[in-house]
C-alpha cells in the first residue's frame, strides 16, 4: 500500500497520507507524490478543489522523516538536503496553487503536518487537533514556512511556540488564525463528501458543520508571552523569565534550558527575518540554506538521538550554552547558497 493515496473523488483531488506507523510523516517519496497529484490536477478541469488528510489512525502528519535526516546529517548530509529541497518546493506549489485547497488537521499536525496544512486556503482544525512546531528539542528549527506563519501570529505567541515547541488544541488553533474552522471529527467523511459534490460552497459547507470555538487556553497567557519573550535575542528572554517569579515561566525557563542554545537563536532569527520576507519563494530559499547548514552540525544527530532513539531526554548539545552561540555562528548560517546550490521552486 502507498505511503500516499491519491484520487478525485467528485470534483475533488484528494491527497490522503498514509504512513499510520509513524503518524503520517512524510519522507521523500511522499513529498514527490504530493508534488506529482498536484501537477497533474493543475490543468485538470474536472478538479475544483484539492482535500489533504489522512486516511487511517491517528494524527494527521506529526512531521518529517527525522530519522532519516539525523542518519544523513551524521554522513555527508546528502540525502537530507534533497529531501528538504523537494519538501519545500510541495511547501511552495501548496502557497502558490490557484485551486482551493483544505487541509483537514485531525490529529497531529507538527512540523511537516504544518507545511502542507498552513499554505491551505481552509485549514480544518477538530477537538483531537494538536498544533506544535517542536524542532528546537531535536535540533532543527521551525522550518517548512515557520519562519513566515509563524512571525504573522498575534504579538509574541509565534516567538513562543518557535522555542518552546508548545502545543495548541483545536480551539487554540482557531483563535490565532492557524485553523479556519473547528468542526467535530466525526462530521469530516460527510463534510468532505458535500465538498466534493459542491466545492464552491466549501466555506459555507464548513460554517455549518462548525462547533463553538470554546476557550483558547493561550490567550489567558497573552500578556506574559508578550512581555517575557519580548526580545529577539535568546539570552534576554532567558533573562525575563529568570526574573520573573511566577511558575509559568518557571516552567518556560524550564523547557528551554532543555533546547538546543543553537536552534533556540536560528529560529528567533528566523521569525524576525520572516515577518518583513518579500515573498514565500524568498522564505523558502532562506530556509533551505539554513537547513543546510543546521544538518552539518551535530545538534540534529544529538537531538534526534536523546529524544527518538535512545530517549533519555539528555542530549548534548553543541555548543552548550547560548552564550557559546556567537553571532558570527548564525551570520554563517544564514548567508545565501551559490547559485548553483540555492533552491529553487518546482
Amino acid at each position: 500500500m502507498s505511503d500516499v493515496l491519491t484520487m478525485v473523488e467528485g470534483h475533488a483531488g484528494r491527497i490522503r497520507l498514509n504512513r499510520p506507523k509513524a503518524l503520517h510523516a512524510l519522507n521523500h517519496a511522499m513529498c514527490d507524490a504530493m508534488l506529482a497529484a498536484l501537477e497533474q490536477w493543475r490543468e485538470d478541469p474536472a478538479v475544483h478543489v484539492i482535500l489533504i488528510d489522512h486516511a487511517e489512525g491517528r494524527g494527521f502528519c506529526a512531521g518529517g522523516d527525522i530519522r532519516m535526516i539525523a542518519e544523513s546529517s551524521a554522513g555527508d548530509g546528502a540525502a537530507a538536503r534533497a529531501f528538504f529541497a523537494t519538501e519545500y518546493r510541495l511547501n511552495h506549489r501548496l502557497f502558490t496553487y490557484a485551486k482551493p485547497t483544505i487541509a483537514f488537521m485531525d490529529g497531529v499536525t507538527m512540523g511537516g503536518g504544518v507545511g502542507i496544512s498552513q499554505p491551505c486556503k481552509l485549514r480544518v482544525a477538530t477537538e483531537n487537533s494538536r498544533f506544535a512546531m517542536p524542532e528546537t528539542a531535536i535540533g532543527l528549527f521551525p522550518d517548512v514556512g515557520g519562519g513566515w506563519y509563524l512571525s504573522r501570529l498575534p504579538g509574541r505567541i509565534g516567538q513562543y511556540l518557535a522555542l518552546t515547541g508548545a502545543r495548541l488544541d483545536g480551539a487554540e488553533m482557531l483563535a490565532l488564525g492557524l485553523a479556519t474552522h473547528l468542526l467535530p471529527a466525526e462530521t469530516l467523511d460527510a463534510v468532505k463528501q458535500a465538498i466534493a459534490a459542491d466545492p464552491l460552497a466549501a466555506e459555507a459547507i464548513l460554517s455549518d458543520h462548525a462547533m463553538p470555538a470554546g476557550d483558547a487556553p493561550i490567550l489567558s497567557q497573552r500578556e506574559a508571552i508578550d512581555r517575557l519573550f519580548a526580545s529577539d535575542d535568546f539570552e534576554e528572554v532567558l533573562a525575563a523569565l529568570e526574573a520573573d517569579g511566577s511558575d509559568w515561566a518557571q516552567a518556560q525557563l524550564a523547557t528551554l534550558r532543555q533546547r538546543s542554545p543553537l536552534s533556540c537563536k536560528v529560529s528567533l532569527k528566523l521569525l524576525l527575518d520572516g515577518a518583513t520576507m518579500p515573498t514565500f519563494e524568498d522564505e523558502m530559499r532562506q530556509e533551505y540554506a539554513v537547513v543546510t547548514r543546521i544538518v552539518q552540525r551535530p545538534d540534529i544527530v544529538e537531538g534526534v538521538r536523546a529524544v527518538i532513539v535512545d530517549k533519555d531526554h539528555a542530549p548534548k548539545w553543541d555548543p552548550a550554552t547560548p552564550a557559546a552561540v556567537s553571532d558570527h555562528m548564525i551570520d554563517r548560517i544564514f548567508a545565501p547558497l551559490s547559485p548553483a546550490d540555492e533552491w529553487q521552486p518546482y
